[in-house]
């Protein structure tokens, strides 16, 4: 399972789901799904995300054992 800090970095950004989609090459859904941890990111999705919000990686996605 995964959680996400999207949200949390956005609003320190001051990023709305739609700024961040465009920074990052996605449609404004994706983020959604990901903020609901509903999609697994690739590995070049998470890399970009972290970059728009100026994070590494596991800042941002949080795997847990189930």
């Amino acid at each position: 399972m995964m959680r996400t800090r999207i949200k949390e970095f956005r609003a320190r950004h001051n990023l709305t789901q739609e700024e961040l989609a465009d920074k990052v090459g996605v449609r404004r859904e994706t983020i959604v799904f990901l903020e609901q941890g509903k999609y697994n990111p690739s590995l070049k999705l998470a890399h970009d995300v972290a970059k728009a919000l100026s994070a590494k990686i596991d800042e941002i996605f949080i795997f847990e054992e189930d």
